[in-house]
């Protein structure tokens, strides 16, 4: 293989690295996007789940009466 030959196929290969490279970046950060999204929301339904009337701590509305009665 010649010189030139060698420097188009490492220029080519570079060429595809890089691409390569954009890619995985952009793919990245639509993952990162989403995690971030999804992390808002599991706040915010912790929020909502904490603040909805009649729970005591318990897994059990304070308005109803226990099984036993």
């Amino acid at each position: 293989m010649h010189d030139e030959d060698r420097l188009i196929a490492i220029e080519s290969k570079l060429t595809s690295q890089e691409d390569l490279v954009e890619i995985l970046n952009r793919t990245l950060y639509r993952q990162q996007n989403k995690i971030d999204e999804l992390e808002s929301l599991c706040v915010s339904l912790a929020k909502r789940l904490a603040d909805m009337p009649g729970r005591d701590g318990n897994d059990r509305p304070t308005h109803e009466k226990p099984p036993h009665y």
